[in-house]
C-alpha cells in the first residue's frame, strides 16, 4: 500500500481527486474597476460566483451573513451556490470609501448536477484573507490579479485555467481553517476516516469492502461504518460507487478508452454491470453520455 499520507496530505489529496472527477469548470467573467461610492447588486445564480479584491477594498452584504464582511486587496470571497450579495464601495454617506477599486470575478460550475460532496459540505460564503492564506495561493492570486491587467495571447484561457487552480486551492485553504466542519470536511477532519478516503480515492478500482476500509483507517468495522455515515450521509460502499461514477463521468471523455476499459479500470467485474450501475445513477447510459458530450463540444 505504502507510505499513507499524513492529514493534511490526505485532506488535500482527497479534495482534488472529488473535484476532478466532478469536472470543475472555471472561469473569469469580469475585471472591473470601480471609483468614489460604487454599488453593485449580484442576483442569485445557479452556479457558484467568487470575487477576488486587486485594489483598493470592499463590502459585501447577502441575506446569508450575519453582518456586512470588508475585503481588502488580496482577499478572496466565494458563494459556492450562487447567493444574491451586494458589493459596494461604503455602507453609509458619512463613511470614505477607497478612490479606486478593482475586482475580478468568476463564475464555477460542475459538470453533473448530482450530490456533490465538496459543494454540499461548504457553506454559502466563505472568506480567504490575503494574511491567512498560505505562500502557494498567495503568489497564484498574485499571478492572477497581475495578468488580468495584461493584453496576453490566449488571454481568457489563461485566466480560467490560474482561476480554477486558486479556486482548488481556496477550498483547501478553507478546510483547512473552518471551524465548523461538516460532510466531507468534518470527515477530512478525522485523521482515521482521512486516511480510508485517501485510500479510496488514490485506488477507486480496488476490490474495496467496508472491513478493509475500516482496515486503512484503523477501526473496527462497526464503529467506521458508523462514523462514515454519520458524518457523510452515505454508506461507504455508496460513497464509493458515487465516486467511481464520477470518475467515470470525467474518463468517458477522453474518446480513446473503450467504455469496457473504464469499466475495468474502476473496479468492475464487467461491463455490463458497470453500465446498470452508470444507468441507474447518471438516468443514461455511458453511451449516451459520451454522444451528447460530443454533440456539445461539436456544436
Amino acid at each position: 500500500m505504502g507510505d499513507l499520507p499524513n492529514n493534511e496530505e490526505a485532506r488535500d489529496a482527497v479534495l482534488a481527486s472529488v473535484l476532478a472527477a466532478q469536472q470543475l469548470r472555471v472561469s473569469i467573467v469580469a475585471v472591473s474597476d470601480y471609483c468614489g461610492n460604487w454599488f453593485e447588486n449580484e442576483p442569485s445564480m445557479p452556479c457558484g460566483i467568487f470575487h477576488l479584491i486587486d485594489q483598493g477594498s470592499c463590502w459585501v452584504r447577502a441575506p446569508i451573513l450575519d453582518t456586512p464582511l470588508q475585503l481588502q486587496s488580496g482577499d478572496l470571497i466565494v458563494f459556492p451556490r450562487g447567493g444574491a450579495h451586494v458589493l459596494c464601495g461604503r455602507l453609509t454617506e458619512s463613511e470614505s470609501s477607497p478612490e479606486f477599486s478593482t475586482l475580478i470575478c468568476g463564475e464555477f460550475a460542475f459538470a453533473s448536477a448530482r450530490s456533490n460532496p465538496i459543494l454540499s459540505a461548504l457553506p454559502e460564503a466563505f472568506v480567504v484573507r490575503q494574511q491567512d492564506a498560505g505562500p502557494a495561493l498567495r503568489e497564484l492570486a498574485e499571478v492572477l490579479r497581475s495578468c488580468a491587467h495584461r493584453k496576453l495571447p490566449g488571454q481568457q484561457v489563461l485566466l480560467d485555467k490560474l482561476a480554477d487552480s486558486l479556486f482548488v486551492m481556496a477550498v483547501c485553504q478553507f478546510a483547512a481553517q473552518a471551524q465548523n466542519r461538516r460532510g466531507l470536511l468534518a470527515a477530512l477532519a478525522d485523521a482515521r476516516l482521512a486516511k480510508a478516503l485517501a485510500a479510496l480515492h488514490r485506488e477507486p478500482g480496488k476490490p474495496w469492502r467496508v472491513d478493509s476500509l475500516a482496515q486503512v483507517a484503523g477501526m473496527s468495522r462497526t464503529a467506521f461504518a458508523v462514523e462514515f455515515t454519520r458524518l457523510l450521509g452515505a454508506s461507504p460502499i455508496a460513497y464509493l460507487t458515487d465516486f467511481r461514477i464520477a470518475e467515470a463521468r470525467r474518463l468517458l471523455r477522453d474518446k480513446r478508452l473503450s467504455v469496457a476499459a473504464v469499466a475495468e479500470q474502476l473496479g468492475y467485474q464487467s461491463e455490463a454491470a458497470f453500465r446498470r450501475t452508470f444507468k441507474r445513477l447518471e438516468g443514461v447510459g455511458p453511451g449516451q453520455l459520451r454522444r451528447e458530450a460530443g454533440e456539445s463540444e461539436g456544436g
